[in-house]
């Protein structure tokens, strides 16, 4: 094999070449523009919110939303320990301490409970919670009708982590419309991409404007530069939105690949014990399937297959490190059980990508079903 199959590469193609032509065509080269008013109306109509402001990148998405939630410094954001850095990052750069409580183990998703108990202690101890930021993993939505309810009983507001769910739902709800405000991400390997950006998406026109006016340096409304605080370069560019555009009328189309790819891997591994498919639970119909992971009983046998893939240069990779397990964050609060801990020893995403061709999934496959054999992982 001479072509390295990736995890999840952007899915671009003649629809993308021609919308960010004609927007390179029009003049609108800086950022801002007619393609970035479209997109924002676009996703937030998808969505089913009244606004979206299109950002540099999801983790801007986060904080502008976590700024107009008036987290407070000093203050507490909890969050969920099985999810990416910038989740926390974005708390740290509102000037909050990120406090993390553990997933479920089925899903990967902040469990409710223990949010109810770690809310419960923290009052109890007198600290001070800003905002509750849960996370959609791999393009599951989380259960963001219990967790909304616990966050209220303890009048802590919610910002949706969305980065890895948009186009999936829960309960006939988009992704992208719980709580005051929510963050998507259109990075070079998501459902969709503008190669690099994100979005902030909300119903709450005071959190728009205002993520409007700081990200673009807090610039005044007046005929000169006139700055009374320090804003923030994170507007998305007039090119970046015409490719996100195509990308948009496209997605429904890439969320059934992936759920097809989804699909074979499901079928390969029915009848082998000592592995199940994340998610795998027959509720899966409303994700994005943006990632597919595999959790194997036994943790070695995430080594021997993922070093079986890579052999044939096949990207794998591991599931998220628990946040309060990375070296920058091992002083943080946290409220875990371990379920986290268990997922990164024991999971592997496996190629998922809607440009992931069939070729290619017919050798990922053959790999796959070949290292599981070596491994032990029969029927």
């Amino acid at each position: 094999m001479t072509t390295r199959i990736h995890l999840s590469a952007p899915d671009v193609g003649d629809a993308e070449r021609a919308s960010v032509d004609a927007a390179l065509r029009s003049g609108w080269v800086a950022p801002l523009g007619p393609e970035v008013d479209a997109f924002e109306r676009e996703v937030a109509e998808r969505v089913g919110v009244g606004h979206g402001v299109a950002l540099s990148s999801g983790t801007a998405a986060l904080h502008l939303g976590l700024r107009g939630l008036r987290v407070a410094p000093g203050s507490l954001v909890v969050t969920s320990t099985f999810t990416f850095a910038a989740t926390a990052n974005a708390a740290v750069h509102a000037g909050a301490t990120p406090y993390f409580v553990d997933c479920r183990p089925d899903t990967g998703n902040l469990c409710p409970d223990l949010l109810d108990e770690a809310l419960t202690g923290l009052a109890a101890a007198g600290r001070v919670v800003s905002a509750v930021v849960p996370v959609d993993i791999y393009g599951r939505v989380a259960d963001l009708e219990r967790i909304l309810d616990v966050a209220a009983a303890h009048g802590v507001p919610v910002l949706c982590d969305s980065a890895e769910s948009l186009g999936a739902a829960r309960g006939g709800r988009a992704a992208g419309s719980f709580g005051r405000a929510s963050a998507v991400s259109f990075n070079g390997n998501k459902i969709m991409t503008t190669s690099g950006g994100g979005m902030l998406l909300t119903d709450d026109a005071e959190i728009a404007v205002e993520a409007r006016r700081v990200a673009s340096q807090a610039r005044l409304p007046v005929a000169h530069y006139e700055h009374a605080e320090i804003g923030y370069n994170y507007r998305l560019s007039n090119i970046l939105a015409a490719l996100g555009r195509a990308q948009l009328g496209r997605l429904d189309s890439m969320i059934a690949r992936r759920h097809r790819v989804r699909d074979r891997y499901r079928a390969l591994l029915n009848g082998r014990d000592g592995v199940r498919i994340l998610h795998d639970d027959g509720l899966d119909a409303a994700d994005n399937a943006w990632l597919t992971s595999v959790v194997f009983d036994d943790p070695a046998v995430v080594a021997s297959v993922g070093a079986a893939l890579a052999a044939d240069d096949i990207e794998t990779r591991r599931l998220w490190k628990p946040l309060h397990l990375q070296p920058v964050f091992r002083s943080n609060g946290r409220h875990v059980t371990g379920a986290g801990e268990e997922l990164f020893r024991h999971g592997l995403t496996l190629p998922s990508g809607s440009a992931l061709g069939d070729d290619d999934l017919d050798c990922v496959c053959g790999r796959l079903e070949s290292a599981l054999d070596e491994a032990g992982v029969r029927g």
